[in-house]
């Protein structure tokens, strides 16, 4: 029997009850937006026509482009996204990545260890904020009772790019996932209560005006801050960026104790073509789905 392949292999982030699955956003410049997807990222591309461009990884959409050419720039002032987090499922696919973004002149804008997690971040042409990073086994991860500790530290970018050995990064990996979504809030506590106490994550960390929540003790499949949005108000419908995130449960059993929960907090709830659908206090379409 041939041995598992570890950049095949869906993580941790993505085996607990609730669990981020895919990222839609409105883009002013489609073409562009999927071709920096499929070429800076390495996704594929599923499905593509003038209107909508679906990407992903092993055969799983993860990432919905809309067309939105008049929409209006995002501004990180307001609401919406800070990053999509694109979990590779081993060091090495990380590093192969990283490798592969520098020969091909992407513009990296940090990087950073996590204690729990390496992660390099940067921006699409329109701005959206992108992690790629990896995970490390939550054996390693230090918890105080229900917090996780996580840093900011330096990562050494030289000794994450020797693990790439002789092998060239060959497009995502079929492991690859959506480990988090981070958004801009106006209020820590009013996002707080939306998606613990209504959604039914878990807090796990919290420190300079961000919040950290997760599903399974993961360190976090939601992030929130208020760095650059303190105090903004329901996101416009019309400008670019965020339009939804998707939650998969891990049953429906899971999933229908979600949705009786937002029920029981007095969110509406509307039905889509992927399924129920509730808004965040700020205006971001949440899809729940198993």
């Amino acid at each position: 029997m041939d041995a598992p392949n570890p950049s095949a292999t869906v993580t941790f982030a993505n085996r607990t009850p609730l669990r981020i699955s895919a990222v839609g956003l409105k883009a002013r410049d489609l073409s562009r937006l999927t071709d920096f997807y499929a070429q800076a990222i390495g996704l594929d591309v599923l499905e593509r026509d003038a209107k909508t461009a679906r990407l992903g990884a092993g055969g799983v959409p993860l990432l919905e482009l809309e067309a939105a050419p008049n929409a209006a720039p995002d501004d990180p002032r307001t609401a919406g996204l800070y990053h999509t987090a694109f979990l590779q499922p081993t060091r090495a696919d990380l590093a192969r990545w990283l490798v592969h973004a520098a020969r091909n002149r992407v513009a990296l804008s940090g990087a950073s260890d996590h204690l729990v997690s390496e992660a390099i971040y940067l921006d699409d042409p329109e701005g959206n904020g992108i992690e790629v990073y990896r995970d490390r086994l939550p054996e390693e991860w230090r918890w105080n009772g229900d917090r996780i500790q996580m840093a900011t530290d330096r990562l050494d970018l030289d000794n994450l790019a020797a693990d790439a050995g002789n092998t060239a990064y060959a497009g995502a990996p079929a492991g690859l996932r959506i480990g988090h979504i981070h958004l801009r809030v106006g209020d820590l506590e009013t996002t707080r209560k939306f998606y613990c106490d209504a959604v039914g994550l878990d807090p796990t960390a919290g420190r300079g005006g961000a919040l950290f929540m997760s599903s399974g003790r993961y360190h976090h499949h939601v992030g929130s801050n208020t760095w650059h949005s303190a105090g903004a108000g329901r996101r416009d419908d019309d400008r670019a960026g965020l339009s939804w995130f998707a939650i998969e449960a891990a049953s429906e059993t899971e999933r229908d104790a979600a949705l009786a929960r937002l029920k029981a907090a007095n969110v509406p709830l509307g039905d889509s073509p992927h399924g129920p659908e509730a808004r965040d206090p700020y205006g971001t379409r949440v899809r729940f789905s198993t």
